[in-house]
């Protein structure tokens, strides 16, 4: 199994850069680590050549010129999968925690985070917000080993969402983390951390 050189790690739809962070430090594995902003998000200045996800998609991919692995948060997740339909030959992994996946939230009983965010950072562009694109059509084609990663108290992404990701992604594990919230990634990194471990190092 190819393993990674190059590890990046993706933020939600608060592009909180800092989300990865106990992770990472955490992480044994010795791939390069890459800490991906969104331009205009969190403090982040923005990038008049970024313009939607599409342009952060293109971003990612340019610096997929190595075999690397995505771990993404929420609506990271969506960035992480177009990226890895873009160069499934260099994407060795996926890991996506509390994602969407580009799939239709509403049928799998999630909550709407939209309303509420956009009340809350009313600056910030709508490009999570607005994104609606269904494509569990395409997720049977990423066939490199993914880790899913959810808590059974998050009403953002229930386990219903990763059940269908895990069902849709030819080689994916859902591990289910009891008490776990939509933060997940970063405020219980002491148990996340080794599960990526094993992921990256083929043991999953």
């Amino acid at each position: 199994m190819q393993r990674p050189s190059k590890i990046f790690f993706l933020p939600g739809a608060l592009g909180r850069p800092e989300f990865w962070q106990p992770i990472a430090s955490l992480l044994h594995h010795p791939a390069r680590k890459v800490h991906v902003t969104w331009p205009g998000f969190s403090g982040i200045p923005p990038d008049p050549g970024i313009r939607g996800i599409e342009d952060l998609v293109e971003r990612i991919v340019a610096g997929i010129d190595e075999p690397s692995a995505l771990i993404a948060q929420s609506m990271g997740g969506v960035v992480a999968v177009l990226a890895a339909l873009r160069k499934p030959d260099l994407v060795t992994h996926l890991v996506l925690s509390v994602t969407s996946g580009g799939m239709d939230m509403a049928a799998l009983d999630a909550q709407d985070w939209r309303p509420a965010l956009r009340v809350a950072h009313p600056g910030l562009p709508d490009w999570f917000t607005g994104y609606r694109e269904d494509l569990s059509q395409r997720l049977p084609g990423l066939r490199m080993p993914t880790l899913l990663l959810w808590g059974d108290a998050d009403p953002i992404s229930p386990v219903k969402v990763g059940e269908r990701l895990a069902a849709l992604l030819p080689r994916a594990a859902l591990h289910v983390l009891p008490g776990g919230d939509h933060d997940l990634g970063c405020a219980m990194a002491n148990a996340v951390a080794p599960l990526i471990d094993r992921h990256l190092s083929g043991y999953n």
